[in-house]
This record gives C-alpha cells, structure tokens and sequence, in this order.
C-alpha cells in the first residue's frame, strides 16, 4: 500500500505491471486513478481495508477487474486473519454478482489451510497466502494441500 498511488502509476506500467490495485484509503481521485490505469491497457483493482465498508467501492465497481478486500490491516506480514471480514467478503460476491459479474475477488491476509475453504465459500476468487506458504517446510506441499482443499 503506498500513498498517492497516481503518481506510480506510470512507473508500474512501464516496468511491466499486468495489474495495478490502488487502495479506496491511499488516493483522493479513486475514479481517475482507475480510468489512467484503464487507459495504459492494465488491469484495474481496488482494495479495501478490513474496516472499510463496501459502499466506498459500489460507484467504481463496473470501472475495476478486481476487487481485493484485505482480511488483515496492512503493514506486514504473517498477521492473523480477521474473522469478521467473512460476512464481508460474502456480501461483497453478492454486489459484485448482481452489478458487475466480470469483477474478481481476492482476499489478502492470514489465509492458511485452516481458513481457505471458509474464505472461498464466502465467495473469493483469487487468495493471497504469502506467510502461510513461504513459512511452511515445503511450498509445494502446502499450495497443494491448498488447492486441493479449493477443489470441488
């Protein structure tokens, strides 16, 4: 998460960035921030912090590709998921189905083997499982386990 992240924007793009997601918290100008990222042929995502609600992102919804919702605040890494994001990350797949159905979720933070299987049946799409991989004995045991956990 970085402050002002319209600044960076062409700096990201140039050094190859398929995606760019900016923070609702870090930019004045979330819409233009989105469309400028839109215009350099890039992947648009918005994020949201645990505490911010999800009608902060309802009027740029149909202007995005993803939709992440950070399940710890950020700062750095190995936090513990927050529990109560569930019920968000389940409210968040039903406005994104019934406004803008193209629109990925992913969720950020603590996601283990433990919470996964909670976090997709609340409607994620995409995980983010940094600690949980890189501090397990084997990577590919452990994101094995993890899609196998996903797998219907």
């Amino acid at each position: 998460m970085i402050e002002n992240p319209e600044l960076y924007i062409e700096a990201f793009a140039s050094s190859g960035s398929d995606v760019i997601t900016v923070h609702v918290e870090a930019t004045h100008h979330l819409h233009r921030t989105l469309t400028r990222i839109k215009e350099l042929g890039i992947k648009a995502g918005v994020s949201l912090n645990p505490a911010t609600p999800l009608v902060q992102i309802e009027p740029i919804l149909n202007d995005v590709d993803i939709l992440l919702i950070m399940s710890v605040n950020p700062g750095f890494g190995g936090q513990k998921f927050i529990n109560s994001v569930l019920p968000k990350i389940k409210t968040a797949r039903e406005i994104v189905s019934y406004l803008s159905p193209h629109v990925l979720i992913e969720v950020d933070g603590g996601v283990t083997l433990d919470n996964i299987r909670a976090v997709a049946e609340a409607g994620a799409d995409i995980f983010v499982a940094g600690a949980s991989i890189f501090g397990s004995r084997d990577y590919r045991r452990t994101i094995g386990e993890m899609k196998s956990i996903l797998s219907p």
